[in-house]
């Protein structure tokens, strides 16, 4: 068990005061077994007009933000803390139909599962279904988790790691090609390939904490986490973290979950002005345990 503090800060300038939009924010974390919410607390500048709290569709906790006055500053500080507790569920607890690769979902799992087996991504050679079955042996005796491992293991060390001005996400054939991404590109490859071989996936956002690089804080225009989720029977919605090779939860904090990774988007607004009124903007994570002060979080 251990205790995890968060605190999330994201400010923008403008050279001259702009009317915000509505902005959407998704930073509390999803409450679980394996992690409790023990304390939360969102400033924001200017004072907002209006703070609603509403559920999206896949039960994520989203702030809905309204300002009144134009500003040249806006800025949001976020902190959490909870308790984690490390969780592994693989073979030992998956289903004995599923240990094997393949197996079908059950008729009634398979109904709410449909959309995150679907591949959402063009691939018309099929360039990332050849890439994903190359990792899966020859023969019955094909293991689920061997599979899925391996697969996380080999974006890890096959791929390069690299932080991306650029908005969005990178198609999972165009990560592929280049050997490069971003952890989010990584995160949909392997949900991609994933779904190639038939099985559940989702994308996941939020926090990491890093052992080995305590001392440093990150700043940019990036730097939340994201990793997928595997729906494997018996074992449910497993983890894997391929930009770091982490299978189960080990160091993750889940926030938001969703089919595709528009849809988990931690800040998204708008503002009323000119392209050329943006000025600057600046992310500062921190991910602490315990009473530790020197924890980062990877950025996206």
């Amino acid at each position: 068990m251990t205790i995890f503090s968060v605190r999330h800060i994201t400010s923008y300038r403008y050279r001259r005061p702009v009317l915000f939009g509505q902005h959407r924010l998704m930073f509390r974390p999803r409450d679980s077994f394996d992690q409790t919410q023990l304390d939360c607390r969102l400033d924001v500048h200017p004072t907002p007009k209006a703070v609603r709290w509403v559920h999206d569709v896949f039960g994520n906790c989203i702030a809905l933000i309204d300002f009144a006055d134009p500003e040249a500053e806006l800025s949001f500080e976020t902190s959490i803390r909870l308790d984690h507790t490390a969780h592994v569920p693989l073979d030992l607890e998956t289903d004995m139909a599923a240990l094997t690769f393949p197996f079908a979902y059950e008729p009634d799992e398979a109904i709410d599962l449909e959309r995150t087996i679907e591949r959402h991504y063009p691939d018309p050679g099929d360039e990332v279904g050849k890439w994903a079955r190359q990792f899966v042996p020859v023969g019955p005796q094909a293991r689920t988790g061997h599979v899925l491992m391996t697969l996380c293991f080999a974006i890890h060390d096959g791929f390069s790691y690299v932080r991306r001005s650029e908005h969005g996400t990178q198609p999972p054939v165009e990560t592929l090609r280049l050997r490069k991404g971003s952890c989010r590109d990584f995160a949909l490859l392997m949900m991609e390939a994933t779904r190639s071989l038939g099985l559940a996936a989702r994308f996941v956002t939020g926090y990491i904490y890093v052992q080995d690089r305590d001392g440093s804080v990150t700043i940019g225009g990036g730097s939340t986490h994201a990793w997928c989720q595997v729906y494997i029977p018996g074992a449910g919605w497993v983890e894997f973290d391929p930009t770091n090779g982490i299978v189960g939860n080990r160091d993750l904090i889940r926030v938001g979950v969703a089919r595709d990774p528009r849809q988990a988007i931690p800040l998204s607004g708008s503002y009323d002005g000119g392209a050329d009124d943006f000025d600057s903007m600046l992310v500062q994570v921190n991910v602490t345990t315990g009473t530790s002060e020197t924890a980062v979080a990877t950025p996206a």
